[in-house]
Order: structure tokens, then sequence, then C-alpha cells
């Protein structure tokens, strides 16, 4: 399989290594030359066969918006885009009908893990279509971590995004909630270990 991987910052850039690690293809874009495989998006898109997986691993919001933009108007029907950045999961919905009207599949996929991903695998929780999903699947195989979990098809288009979100949430709360419990402790003149 080939992927075209827009986005290798830490976290693209690791998940580059470790599809080719697997035995996949990639072709990673970036706007610093120095990490890039090729050096446009017409480029990227050109140097796959169809039909074409793009995974977008840029920052959320008008960054992730322009990439779908131009992506929209290179790509094919048949082809899939996926959005594996920290997107707003309502966005999912947009990018996927705006999509959908050139024949365009896409899936959104929550990624976690951050750099220890390369060597341990990421968690991964996506959304969209059975038949995007098919297309992706050797991508998920490739990132999660090795045996039966670590990766979810999570519902429809946004349930990836929404899972993630949820995710983000409980961790931030465990987090928040130890570092109350150490203040409690260490509060007290009777704890003393």
């Amino acid at each position: 399989m080939e992927l075209g991987l827009v986005g290798l910052g830490k976290m693209g850039g690791n998940m580059r290594e470790r599809i080719r690690r697997a035995g996949l293809t990639v072709i990673g874009y970036d706007r610093n030359p120095d990490v890039a495989d090729v050096h446009s998006l017409k480029e990227l898109v050109d140097g796959l066969r169809a039909p074409r997986v793009v995974w977008v691993m840029v920052p959320a919001g008008a960054p992730t918006q322009s990439t779908v933009d131009e992506l929209a108007e290179l790509l094919e029907p048949g082809d899939v885009v996926v959005d594996g950045g920290n997107s707003r999961w309502t966005d999912d919905e947009k990018h996927a009908e705006e999509l959908a009207a050139k024949g365009i599949g896409f899936v959104d996929c929550g990624v976690s893990g951050g750099v220890w991903g390369l060597e341990n695998g990421y968690a991964l929780m996506y959304g969209g279509d059975p038949e995007h999903i098919a297309k992706v699947q050797p991508v998920f195989d490739a990132l999660k971590p090795k045996g039966d979990f670590g990766a979810v098809h999570a519902g429809k288009v946004g349930a990836g995004h929404f899972s993630k979100m949820v995710h983000n949430g409980i961790e931030y709360a465990m987090m928040q909630a130890y570092a109350e419990g150490w203040e409690l402790l260490e509060k007290v003149d009777s704890v003393t270990d």
C-alpha cells in the first residue's frame, strides 16, 4: 500500500517512520523542505497510484481546512483523505460532506501516543464509512501497538475525534486528580513517606 502523509512534525515524522518499518510506502510532504520527500501537495498526489489515501497531520482549524481544500482539487473520485490531527468532530462532518461532493472519501482519526508512538504504537480512534476505513486499514494496522488492542472504528465520521476528545478529557482529569492528591499528602504533618 502507498500513503501520502502531509505534516511531518514530531508525530507525523515518527508516524512516517513506523509505517515504513511495517513495509508500506509513504510519500511525505511538509512545508519544511529538510524533512519532506516532495515539495508540494500536487507532487505528493502525482506520486501515488489511485485509489489514493492521503493522511493529514497538520494543526486543527485553518491549516487543516486549507489542506483539505487543496486536496479536494487534486484528488479524484475513489480517493480517501484522513484527518489525523486534533480537529473538532463537527469539522469532520463538514470536510466529509465537501469531499463527498467530489466522490472523495473522508476518515477522521484521533491519534494518541506522542513521540513514544514510534516504538510503542499509537492509540487510534477512527470514524467513517466502512468502505473508506477498509482502504486505510493497512495504515491503522501499521500504526497501532502489536496485538488485538490500540485501535477502534468508533463509528461514523466525527466519532474518531469525538472519542479522542473524551480520551483527552479523561487523561487531563486524571493528571489533575493525581496532582491534587499529591498536594494534599504534602500538606499534612502526619504523612511522612
